[in-house]
Parts: C-alpha cells; structure tokens; sequence
C-alpha cells in the first residue's frame, strides 16, 4: 500500500501553488521604436508599466526589449526598484499638490468620501494602484503618457503628512527673551 503511494508521488509531476499577485501591474502603454542602421530600420517595443500594492506604495518603470513580453517585464522590474511610499489621509490625498515633468504639469486635489478617482489614463492608473480611493485630478500641458506618469509620481512624493503640517507660527526666541526682559523691567520699576 505505501509503495503505490509513493510510486503515484513520484508519477505526478511537481506542481507549485501559483503565487499570489501582491502587486497590482498595469501596462499602460506599450510603443515600437526604432533605431536607423545601415540596412534599415531595427525594431524594439518600449512598455510604461504601472505597479503599486493599492496600500500607498507604488512604481512606474519604462523599458525596451526586442518583443514586447520582453519589454513588459523589464518595465515591471525597474517600477519595483522605485517604489515610493504616498502618506494617504482616509483614502484621498491630505492636501492639493502639483508637479511638472518635461511639459505635463498635473494637479491633484483631495475629494470627500464617494467621489472616486477622476482622472484619466495614466494618472487614474497610478493613483487607482497606490490605493487613493477619492482624488481629483487636472492634467495641463503636454499629454505625453510618460511624462504624465513620473510628474504623477513626483506629485505623490511631494506630499506632506498631516501630523507634520506647520498650523501656528513660532515666535523666535529672541523675541520672546526680549518681551520677557521688558516685562522683568516694568515690574521692577513698579516696586
């Protein structure tokens, strides 16, 4: 009896479990390129991929390769070196931000709970994979998907946390010494 279980064992082939996405990968553009050599025209694929974990982290990587699986992969392993971590306040951004890559400007704006992600392409794309639930958004300038994606990074990198806003101006010391001398002052002369 255990030897025909161990002969069934060793018939059936090694089967791994399939390995669970943990990252959310989004091709967003895939385009063929080419390079002019002396017999002609060689053709590549460059691929802008998008990957983020939906729980504030995410990527954009852009790649060639001479197929386009090729391209998509090597995409999706430059946007996993480059992660960044986005500091999210109840699923929308905490305050407005903009940045500017090359010529695409994008702004991006906090928005009440039920709004959803109103962006388009490429910005909806990276915000929808860092895990912003609620966003507005306005692209300006160029529409080049490239430049819109790392301007879009580069807005959610320069977000500030609201624990570590400025609310109320500190006084310098030296003025607060100062009140505090003429204060000691007037009560002296008082005596």
């Amino acid at each position: 009896m255990a030897d025909q279980e161990n002969k069934n064992r060793k018939r059936s082939p090694h089967r791994e479990t399939p390995e669970e996405k943990q990252f959310d990968e989004r091709t967003v553009q895939v385009d063929r390129v080419a390079r002019v050599v002396k017999g002609g025209r060689r053709f590549r694929f460059r691929a802008l991929v998008v990957v983020g974990d939906r729980k504030n982290r995410v990527g954009v990587g852009s790649a060639k390769g001479a197929d386009v699986t090729a391209a998509v992969n090597k995409a999706t392993e430059v946007a996993k070196k480059h992660f960044i971590i986005v500091k999210l306040y109840k699923g929308t951004l905490p305050h407005e931000v903009e940045a500017k890559v090359g010529g695409a400007k994008i702004l991006l704006k906090p928005a009440s709970p039920g709004t959803g992600v109103i962006a388009g392409g490429v910005v909806r794309a990276v915000l929808e994979a860092a895990g912003v639930s609620n966003a507005l958004t306005k692209s300006l300038g160029s529409s080049n998907k490239t430049n819109l994606a790392y301007a879009t990074i580069d807005a959610l990198g320069k977000i500030i946390p609201a624990d570590e806003w400025i609310t109320r101006m500190k006084k310098p010391e030296s003025e607060t010494n100062d009140t505090k001398k003429v204060a000691a002052k007037k009560t002296k002369e008082s005596k």
